[in-house]
């Protein structure tokens, strides 16, 4: 019987448009994107460098576009965020523990917050017991050291934890714990299907 749920955010409860981002970037020069630019990020969702240190890390490859520019081009990946996904959400924090487990940065963090308002971010942080960024945890999915911090953190049982993930890498790492996982497929599955898609 599961009595707690871990959720990813990209993709599960904002909409995301990957390649709006690599379009945006490459309207700037970038001709591809390439294994530094990966490097690079997963140092700033992993908070080992800072927002600027990043921002010059991508100004490098595109040397022409300005800060402001690449900044915008980054956040062009963050989409809409359907009511009715907080609203299910609202709905299953009275039955589950719940907690946020997001491969992110401080800037699309900033951005959706800023983008949402105060009250519908606060209602949304709200319904988890505690959400976990990786910038600021410093680990990211799907290395194993994520998950175990979280079940040991708040005593969870991985065999009572469902992992909702859109990344296959990461819903497999939790499986390989003993996670009971979902892999959501973006664009035919929606998050509030839980209960169809899954014996909870």
């Amino acid at each position: 019987m599961i009595n707690a749920i871990i959720f990813d955010f990209g993709d599960v409860f904002i909409n995301l448009d990957k390649q709006a981002t690599v379009d945006g970037l490459k309207k700037l020069g970038l001709t591809q994107w390439n294994d530094d630019l990966d490097q690079l990020n997963i140092q700033f969702e992993t908070g080992k460098i800072t927002r600027d240190n990043f921002l010059d890390g991508i100004q490098r490859h595109i040397p022409k576009a300005s800060t402001a520019e690449i900044m915008e081009a980054w956040n062009a990946i963050l989409l809409d965020f359907p009511l009715y996904r907080l609203e299910f959400l609202q709905m299953l924090s009275k039955k589950y523990r719940l907690f946020l487990l997001s491969n992110t940065d401080s800037i699309h963090i900033d951005t959706f917050e800023q983008k949402c308002g105060t009250t519908f971010y606060s209602d949304f942080y709200q319904c988890f017991e505690r959400v976990y960024f990786s910038f600021e945890i410093e680990m990211r999915k799907p290395n194993y050291e994520i998950f175990n911090y979280v079940l040991n953190k708040h005593e969870l049982q991985a065999k009572r934890t469902l992992f909702v993930d859109d990344k296959k890498e990461n819903t497999d790492a939790a499986a390989e714990l003993g996670f009971q996982v979902w892999n959501l497929q973006v664009g035919k599955e929606d998050v509030v299907d839980l209960f169809s898609k899954n014996t909870i």
